[in-house]
């Protein structure tokens, strides 16, 4: 009645159409490829963990499907390949499903024929270009003639890993505002991580998100009660995934949890498998438990804080028992054609596939999820940072875990690592890569929050350096060195308490300009 009340208020014609609720199916979504001749491939199937009513552009994705039976599989992709051949859409097209669990019954959500949010991160999950390929069938190419390295645009890209995608969400610059997710988004972007178990993949892209966790766990809900914890999951929010785990931990029902969240069983199978490994680790921290609950993607600041240590000694501790991940290549075809392709994901396996060169490297770190305050306009620079790097003679390396970005085209740089941007993860790899130098400056808060601990493991910062960055960065030693060179600057005072700013505004005088610190 609510939403009906409002769409009547905005409707010019005072009317509303009001179709039949598929709420809590799943949803499911094709990225296909036609050209003129009809040829028509899937580049990429995903999943949604969350069931419809939650917009895809908010809810946790996964590629590919997981939960879908070969039945499934074939009826929804059939139909995905039928619609763009009868629209005859020439190029990149997605098409969404909703499935009814308990029956073959579905219905089409909608058909984007354009590149779009999911195309983005089928394209990044898949290693296929889908803009580029889309490009070159508009000004006339078919799909056997457009060349991908070993292969042709005309074969189907072969994914042996897992894809996370997990949105970022504003709520904690609105900390007042409503977190509960339904068909319109919120997001403001997004992150994607890749590994080999469903596990790996989830806990990399909670450690991508910046929101100041490292696992999934949040201390807040251990105060909750069991029936709160119920109530809480029975509606989608930004934090659903944290208090999901919590009920676990509290052994309540997987029935239940499924009843009120209606995510498939096997997703939440997953999630059960995460709190198992967290008790085993508890009472057993052997290099032997070690090597195993990072191959379930167990972050080095979680253990840490099991362990009652310094995430930094955590990565010491590796260091001296040689606990490292290996790099895997995305490469669209599972490894089935010989071809090395400089776009890598880690996981703790033994072969690794990532070739390090004699030439000198430089990193550039990446900003991470867009979010208030950081934008696009910061993967602008590292682009940027990244042919300049190339023009000078220097392989350029790139880490960086958003799928929306040019930074993320595995073609723009030398080489392309999509990790999460924590301390662990980047001195993971500088440790196989041993650049020349590293540069923090260009990627936003993400990447300068890092600078003192990346100089602290003894990296070579280049370019703008951490003395130089807290000169700029810290409002009082700011104001300090443009006095000293005579350059006016407004008044202004640093503050962390509202009380002591409105007082400060007052002796300043307004209008003010009130913006947050490093």
């Amino acid at each position: 009645q609510e939403l009906g009340k409002n769409a009547l208020k905005l409707s010019p014609v005072s009317q509303v159409l009001v179709e039949k609720s598929i709420k809590g199916y799943k949803e499911i979504e094709f990225e296909t490829m036609r050209d003129k001749n009809n040829t028509s491939i899937i580049i990429c199937s995903m999943e949604n963990i969350d069931p419809v009513g939650v917009h895809t552009g908010d809810s946790m994705v996964v590629a590919p499907v997981q939960t879908l039976s070969l039945k499934e599989y074939n009826l929804l992709s059939n139909a995905a390949l039928d619609i763009v051949k009868e629209l005859q859409i020439e190029g990149g097209c997605n098409v969404q499903f909703a499935l009814d669990p308990y029956s073959l019954s579905y219905y089409v959500i909608e058909v984007n024929p354009r590149v779009s949010r999911s195309s983005a991160l089928a394209s990044k999950a898949s290693g296929y270009p889908i803009a580029r390929v889309s490009a070159k069938i508009a000004v006339g190419y078919d799909l056997h003639e457009i060349q991908l390295g070993a292969t042709i645009a005309a074969f189907e890209p072969s994914i042996d890993y897992v894809v996370a995608k997990i949105s970022r969400f504003p709520f904690d610059k609105f900390d007042k505002a409503d977190n509960t997710l339904s068909t319109q988004m919120k997001a403001t972007g997004e992150v994607m991580s890749i590994g080999r178990t469903m596990e790996e993949a989830i806990l990399k892209a909670v450690c991508s998100l910046e929101v100041g966790v490292n696992h999934i766990y949040r201390k807040k809900y251990e105060e909750y009660s069991n029936d709160n914890l119920i109530k809480y999951i029975e509606k989608a929010t930004d934090e659903r995934l944290y208090v999901i785990a919590e009920c676990f931990r509290r052994n309540i029902d997987l029935n239940i949890v499924y009843n009120a969240t209606r995510i498939d069983v096997f997703f939440l199978d997953k999630i059960i498998n995460i709190v198992n490994l967290e008790n085993e680790f508890k009472y057993d921290q052997s290099i032997e438990m070690i090597k195993n609950v990072k191959r379930f993607g167990f972050s080095d600041a979680y253990m840490a804080s099991i362990m009652n240590i310094h995430e930094l000694d955590m990565y010491e501790y590796r260091l001296k028992n040689n606990i490292f991940p290996v790099y895997k290549m995305i490469d669209t075809c599972a490894g089935v054609y010989d071809r090395y392709i400089p776009y890598l994901y880690s996981t703790y396996e033994d072969e690794n596939e990532s070739i390090v060169t004699e030439k000198k490297s430089i990193i550039v770190l990446g900003s991470g999820p867009i979010r208030i305050g950081q934008g696009v306009e910061f993967d602008y620079s590292t682009v940027h940072a990244i042919w300049a790097i190339q023009e000078m003679g220097y392989e350029a390396i790139i880490i960086n875990n958003n799928p929306e970005t040019v930074s993320t085209d595995y073609t723009v740089s030398d080489k392309l690592y999509f990790e999460p941007l924590t301390i662990e993860h980047v001195m993971n790899i500088i440790n196989l890569e041993k650049p020349f130098g590293v540069i923090v400056s260009l990627g936003g808060q993400t990447a300068i929050n890092l600078a003192h601990r990346l100089k602290k493991c003894g990296v070579n910062i280049i370019g703008t350096d951490c003395e130089a960055i807290d000169l700029a960065e810290n409002r009082q030693s700011f104001e300090k060195v443009v006095k000293s060179i005579n350059v006016p600057v407004p008044k202004g005072k640093a503050v962390v308490v509202v009380e002591e700013g409105i007082k400060v505004a007052n002796e300043i005088g307004y209008p003010v300009l009130v913006r947050p610190s490093y």
